[in-house]
């Protein structure tokens, strides 16, 4: 007998994420989701936005306890986009440089203007795949919900002393934030993952399905 390949019940999704911006987008199960304790690790060493927003660890569930979350699925959208946001070699090495006051007057609007432009392509973003999840939902998987990659940037400045999102409809965690190795998982989805980039950097999303 052969196989039933269920994911052709999902091309709804795939084609809508195309349309929508998407530059790749991929149904898999959920065991090519790679979740790691060494990516919140990661963050916790390595990231700014640690312990400031409440989409970011220590705010957003375990690894252990998203591994517990993705058992309850089956299938996953993983998807692809690239920015419109441009950048170089040159700016690359400033990114992560905040306020030093080493950073060339030039470089530092530059570094200004990318991650303004950044912010700003993740809200849209956010945008996408709230709207994939209510088509999902649409057609009968209640439980579908989504998340992307890198910090959340809805506030300037999250509530986070309070504990309380501001914008709880428009939160969605953050994948390494919650021990999603993108990398890792791009490459088990088939989907090119490019870094450091050469112009307009990628961003990723995934869409925890039925």
């Amino acid at each position: 007998m052969a196989k039933v390949d269920k994911t052709e019940a999902f091309d709804f999704l795939k084609k809508q994420a195309l349309e929508l911006g998407a530059k790749d987008a991929k149904i898999i199960p959920v065991k090519k989701i790679v979740i790691e304790n060494r990516v919140v690790f990661k963050c916790k060493l390595g990231c700014e936005k640690y312990g400031k927003t409440l989409a970011c660890p220590p705010h957003a569930p375990t690894p252990e306890e998203f591994r517990k979350i993705v058992s309850e699925y089956h299938y996953a959208m993983f998807m692809k986009f690239k920015t419109q946001v441009e950048g170089d070699s040159e700016l690359i090495k400033y990114l992560s440089k905040g306020d030093d006051p080493s950073v060339p007057a030039e470089m530092k609007l530059k570094v200004e203007m990318f991650w303004s432009g950044w912010k700003s392509e993740m809200k849209k973003l956010l945008d996408i795949v709230r709207d994939l999840e209510k088509s999902a939902a649409k057609e009968g998987y209640l439980l579908a919900v989504g998340l992307v990659s890198g910090a959340c940037n809805l506030c300037e400045k999250c509530n986070v002393e309070k504990g309380v999102c501001i914008h709880p409809t428009m939160k969605r965690y953050s994948a390494e934030g919650v021990g999603v190795n993108v990398k890792a998982t791009a490459e088990k989805a088939g989907i090119k993952f490019t870094l450091p980039f050469n112009k307009n950097p990628e961003t990723f999303a995934l869409l925890l399905i039925d």
